[in-house]
């Protein structure tokens, strides 16, 4: 009895380990390439922090913001300031106004091609300094 015991644990060891510590193929939902930079933003009353965020240009970036205090918006420019007219950052989502509900989280991502300074901003009227809440993304070459 002992040693079936024994048996079924280092069985449930095992495929506990080998399912926590496996490389996941980068094709599997869920799955991201090695070469991805994740930012965590949080939106709240005015706000997004962080509000200046640097890569370098070639960069895959995922940035996922939360809304904290109640429904907030992200938008950000395709094309870096100093140029405007050629898009810098490739996306692989939807481009446009994200609105993000109170507690919800949105992910946008992009491929930072092209250096530059991109600015970003609350796209949904969240009150009185709303046109205040902003930041940027600085590509470095």
């Amino acid at each position: 009895m002992r040693s079936l015991l024994l048996a079924l644990l280092l069985i449930v060891l095992t495929l506990s380990l080998s399912s926590g510590t496996a490389a996941r193929p980068a094709n599997l939902p869920g799955a991201l390439p090695e070469n991805i930079q994740v930012f965590t933003i949080t939106a709240k009353k005015y706000a997004f922090d962080p509000s200046a965020i640097r890569v370098k240009a070639g960069t895959r970036v995922q940035l996922k913001i939360t809304a904290t205090d109640h429904a907030h918006g992200f938008s950000i420019k395709e094309s870096p300031e100093e140029n405007s007219g050629k898009a810098g950052l490739v996306f692989s989502t939807p481009q446009g106004c994200q609105k993000i509900e109170e507690g919800q989280t949105a992910t946008v991502e992009f491929v930072a091609q092209t250096p530059g300074t991109y600015s970003f901003r609350c796209c949904v009227h969240c009150g009185w300094h709303h046109r205040s809440m902003k930041g940027e993304l600085i590509v470095e070459p």
